[in-house]
């Protein structure tokens, strides 16, 4: 009997999720049918896209609003769709906006519903507890500290790791990263990671390079790389950097590897080709000053010192505290690596604290004490192992025992 799986993915790093999910539904039901909204990676996993997720990937409050109709007809299309032809699950992966909507309303229809990547309910408003309650029949999470959240307050849960944590190296391999990217092996480098989106890039940038500056003044031969997401992000960063001259500066955008003629170093550079610019950077650096999210993460996959920092506009942070009534986190870090480890493993310097001189300072220690730099690797790794599970068969036999088919 062929199964049919309705999903939903709103962004690039849930695309990506989903289409592994997919992988491992395949191995354990194959010949299903999937139909939904998804991006390039769900489409090449065999996705029925009815919708494009570009449908749903908005930035901030202000872009949701302008785009409200458009989200509007887009929920009330999926959701007619699948009550007329009930799928035998529902598949959620993040935009828990949207897709926690949608769930509820699928699962009062009687379908099965799974949500794929937990809202920080840890962090910011708790009491979303109950409307996922309502809404999903089984939680999957990424983390193994949102497992014991969601069995203490009663949501079927099973915690299938980080699918990064399956596809970053555990040895990291910088003697090649560097060679993929033309980068003197004996260099000193400091990767600069501003975001992916215009508002990170437009507030974050101006302080990550008068950070730098003040770090180049004190080792003129640092070398500093800055991967883009895509053109756009290059075309704003450029503009910044022409107002923060820098030195020994370099933009890595995707397949910024050096040319080669030995088969053997080509070959070994092919995967390097396909994987984001940010992995190659993080792994030919010695430390990262980055903008707190997924990123901080990767670096930590890629055992790699780090400066965390975030900064909000004025109108972003009273919407983020009007939206969630928290002046602050209900945690006291905001970096992955630290929530997961509950320390303060690496510094974070947000918001009033993110400043050129104290971003240099904390930099400057990333890039010079050995020291530290081993012992933030030896946590990091145990944390890579934590996080590495078969995230594709956990996932998929969960998802298949909602549906009744396990």
């Amino acid at each position: 009997m062929t199964m049919h799986i309705g999903m939903v993915a709103g962004e690039p790093s849930g695309d990506l999720l989903a289409a592994r999910v997919m992988q491992g539904l395949q191995q354990q039901a194959p010949g299903s049918l999937y139909t939904g909204i998804g991006g390039p990676a769900m489409a090449r996993q065999g996705l029925d896209a009815w919708h494009s997720m570009d449908a749903l990937t908005v930035f901030g409050y202000v872009d949701a609003f302008k785009r409200l109709p458009g989200l509007l007809n887009t929920y009330f299309n999926v959701k007619k769709r699948w009550l007329n032809d009930k799928p035998d699950v529902f598949v959620g992966i993040d935009a828990p906006d949207f897709n926690l909507r949608l769930e509820h309303q699928l699962k009062q229809a009687g379908i099965p519903t799974v949500h794929f990547v937990g809202p920080s309910i840890w962090a910011w408003r708790y009491e979303r507890i109950h409307k996922i309650r309502a809404a999903v029949s089984h939680m999957l999470v990424l983390f193994p500290f949102e497992e014991e959240i969601y069995q203490k307050e009663g949501v079927p849960v099973t915690y299938v790791g980080h699918p990064l944590a399956g596809v970053i190296p555990m040895q990291p391999d910088k003697v090649t990263a560097r060679k993929y990217l033309g980068v003197d092996p004996r260099a000193r480098v400091l990767a600069i990671l501003p975001g992916s989106r215009s508002s990170e890039i437009n507030l974050l940038a101006p302080r990550f390079l008068q950070a730098a500056q003040i770090l180049a003044r004190q080792d003129p031969n640092l070398q500093f790389l800055v991967p883009m997401v895509n053109i756009k992000r290059r075309k704003e960063f450029e503009a910044i950097l022409r107002s923060y001259p820098l030195p020994n500066c370099r933009i890595i955008d995707q397949h910024s590897g050096a040319a080669t003629q030995d088969p053997i170093t080509a070959q070994l550079f092919a995967a390097n080709d396909a994987r984001p610019a940010a992995w190659n950077v993080m792994e030919a650096a010695d430390a990262v000053l980055v903008a707190s999210g997924t990123a901080t993460l990767e670096t930590s996959l890629f055992k790699r010192p780090m400066v965390i920092s975030y900064v909000l506009s004025p109108m972003m942070k009273r919407l983020m505290e009007w939206k969630s009534g928290q002046a602050r986190p209900s945690v006291p870090w905001v970096g992955l690596p630290n929530i997961l480890a509950r320390d303060f493993v690496v510094p974070e310097l947000l918001q009033d604290d993110a400043t050129p001189a104290a971003l240099a300072e904390a930099s400057w220690k990333a890039l010079t004490d050995q020291h530290y730099a081993d012992q933030v690797a030896e946590g990091f790794m145990l944390m890579h192992e934590t996080l590495r599970r078969d995230t594709p068969a956990l996932a998929a036999q969960a998802i298949l025992q909602q549906a009744g088919h396990a």
